[in-house]
């Protein structure tokens, strides 16, 4: 026999189940991206940004990959830019080593990612052989880095970017003096890479140049303040020297970080791990910040820098604007 009190409790139990879809269906909502989301997001230049990567697939790897693939079918990039650690923990040993295949070509097989990739090494490629990094483009068609610190310009209808990659873990003391676990740090010249940034940056003419390396320059972060300290010393003065910078963009923490420093035109962004990201809080000069893995998207005109910072949905956390 059905009592009242049981219609009552299905009723309860309905209505409580009713709210709770609804809910879960409007969480959704508001975080499905389409391609039309998407599109907003293109300009004349599009760059992608990608870094602290090599997880075997593990984590959110594998997911933000093909999410990265399927917002290229809208977006279309022209690139890849590769920020570092690329390969965790001990780098690679040859450019025939496995973890090519399962930290990279596997994981990032989606059709429209067989573009131009430029990649900068970090800290953990460091701890193995760097040399085979420089060399795996002999072996990958897309895998374009032609020396340890390089540029690349572009111009597409008119509007003028150009990307200069750094080597920034020989930068800093600490890998310098860890020679035994960064072998390759303390061979490599810092006063030729500086002359050589400083020559670059004086002849860049372009409408938006952006500096790209590893390591941050500010940054909320438990890594050792040397770091930083070391950065902001040897790099930051030939940066601010031309006053042509637009961004600094890194990764090397694994979350997204925006930083203004006042009386500073240059904005600093740490780009989010493309796996394993961690925790994050605001420091001097964020203006965002955030714990979510993913990507980031560069879009450029000859009026606007557009740099998105995308989670592993698809959608846009924070949107750094530069404007001429």
């Amino acid at each position: 026999m059905i009592t009242n009190l049981m219609i009552r409790n299905k009723k309860t139990y309905l209505t409580a189940f009713a709210v709770v879809f609804i809910s879960l269906f409007c969480s959704l909502g508001i975080y499905a991206q389409t391609p039309a989301d998407w599109e907003k997001m293109k300009g004349d230049v599009v760059l992608y940004m990608a870094n602290d990567l090599g997880r075997n697939g593990y984590y959110d790897q594998k997911p933000i990959a093909e999410l990265m693939g399927v917002m290229a079918e809208t977006l279309g990039p022209e690139c890849v830019i590769a920020a570092g650690d690329v390969h965790h923990f001990e780098g690679v040993a040859s450019v025939n080593d496995p973890l090519w295949m399962t930290n990279y070509e596997q994981i990032y097989s989606h059709p429209e990612l067989m573009l131009a990739w430029y990649p900068v090494l970090g800290n953990h490629e460091y701890r193995g052989n760097t040399q085979a990094v420089l060399d795996y483009g002999q072996v990958s068609r897309r895998w374009e880095m032609e020396g340890r610190y390089y540029t690349r310009t572009f111009d597409e209808d008119g509007t003028t970017l150009r990307l200069i990659f750094i080597d920034t873990t020989p930068l800093i003391s600490k890998y310098r003096e860890e020679n035994v676990k960064y072998p390759d740090a303390c061979k490599q010249n810092n006063d030729e890479q500086l002359k050589w940034l400083d020559a670059t940056l004086k002849q860049a003419k372009e409408d938006w140049v952006i500096v790209v390396g590893h390591h941050p320059i500010y940054a909320e972060t438990p890594k050792d303040d040397v770091e930083r300290a070391d950065m902001q010393r040897i790099l930051l003065p030939v940066l601010k020297k031309y006053n042509n910078v637009s961004l600094y963009a890194c990764g090397h923490i694994h979350n997204f970080q925006h930083i203004r420093m006042k009386d500073d035109n240059i904005d600093y962004v740490v780009n989010s791990s493309g796996s394993l990201a961690r925790t994050v809080k605001p420091i001097e000069g964020t203006v965002f910040c955030s714990p979510e893995p993913g990507f980031s998207v560069i879009s450029a005109t000859k009026k606007a820098l557009n740099m998105y910072m995308i989670d592993k949905t698809g959608k846009v956390l924070h949107t750094i604007t530069k404007t001429k």
